[in-house]
């Protein structure tokens, strides 16, 4: 189970982005790499598919590793690790270390 999922806010600590904030907008979990909102943009050149069509430069986000990111806490806004914890009625639920907020 990853501790980032998608919607979380995270901050990147490490990279040319670093110090950044965004929301998750992806999670690959198989390449444990995750796309953050306005952070590694990059420029992708699309060539013409017909003669009226012109070539453009789009930019994106490209996916970042998931251990160069930490979730903000929910309360004090600071980069917290994940754990979890199983409350009373069975349910697994995320936690952030630094002050014990449950992350929904």
């Amino acid at each position: 189970m990853l501790k980032i999922k998608k919607g979380d806010t995270v901050q990147v600590m490490t990279g040319k982005d670093r110090g950044k904030t965004g929301k998750v907008l992806a999670v690959h979990p198989t390449t444990h790499r995750v796309t953050v909102e306005k952070v590694n943009i990059v420029t992708r050149h699309i060539k013409p598919k017909q003669s009226m069509q012109k070539g453009q430069r789009i930019t994106k986000e490209a996916p970042i590793d998931i251990s160069n990111v930490m979730v903000l806490c929910p309360k004090t806004k600071k980069p917290s690790r994940v754990g979890f914890v199983v409350r009373e009625d069975g349910r697994k639920v995320r936690i952030a270390k630094k002050s014990g907020e449950e992350l929904v």
